[in-house]
């Protein structure tokens, strides 16, 4: 990491790559969970029970579907209505392969 960025410019370009990868899984939408799992081994849940945990470190008291509504720009429940389809069996087989190599 170059030495010419300091401690609160990383924090600004973390924060600013963070909200782009929202902003783009927002406009991917098609791309569900269980792909994103099975391709890299995380997902949007993974990504906000993280903004979760980090908020805990901070002392404050986020709950899993306000870190959610975060990271999924709306209701969790709204973007499963709207977007979530029923994963196959070829995915949830890649799941179950996937999900051994990859604990989170």
């Amino acid at each position: 990491m170059s030495d010419a960025i300091d401690d609160t410019t990383r924090t600004e370009l973390e924060a600013a790559a963070f909200r782009r990868l929202l902003q783009h899984l927002s406009e991917r939408s098609d791309v569900q969970n269980i792909d994103l799992m099975n391709l890299a081994g995380f997902c949007r849940n993974c990504l906000s029970n993280w903004y979760q945990a980090a908020a805990e470190t901070k002392g404050i008291a986020l709950d899993k579907m306000a870190a959610r509504e975060i990271v999924y720009g709306m209701p969790y429940a709204e973007w499963q209505a709207k977007y979530q389809k029923e994963a196959s069996a070829e995915q949830k087989a890649k799941f179950t392969e996937a999900s051994q190599a990859h604990k989170h």
